[in-house]
């Protein structure tokens, strides 16, 4: 019996493709292990701001009562990113609106970093 080896293609993964794929899947489980962590600090952030925000507490209190109770949450969740002196303070028709505009800077390899703007409000 002759089989025609010709017809049968053969179909698989080279040494070579499958090192080249999972430096791609490194690299980009690396990146996600450095950048999911910002994104989870901004939540916070947002969390509390909220919060905050919403304490009818804290609705006719000054500046600063309104940082000491944001700096005692941000403490208890542990966000190092910003402080309670960066907090914008404003009153709208009764309401309380706390804002933070922040920057975190994320190095990732040798002299590659990558930049993050947030712009968080309690609406």
């Amino acid at each position: 019996m002759y089989w025609n080896i010709s017809r049968y293609k053969q179909r698989g993964l080279t040494l070579t493709g499958m090192l080249f794929g999972s430096m791609i899947l490194v690299l980009i489980t690396v990146m996600g292990m450095k950048i999911i962590p910002v994104y989870i600090d901004n939540a916070t952030i947002k969390k509390n701001l909220v919060a905050v925000a919403s304490d009818s507490n804290l609705q006719n209190a000054n500046a600063s009562q309104i940082r000491f109770a944001f700096a005692k949450r941000a403490q208890v969740d542990g966000i190092n990113a910003i402080s309670a002196k960066d907090l914008k303070i404003v009153k709208d028709r009764d309401k309380l609106i706390l804002s933070v505009a922040y920057t975190i800077e994320v190095p990732m390899i040798s002299n590659i970093s990558l930049k993050f703007d947030f712009d968080v409000t309690s609406d």
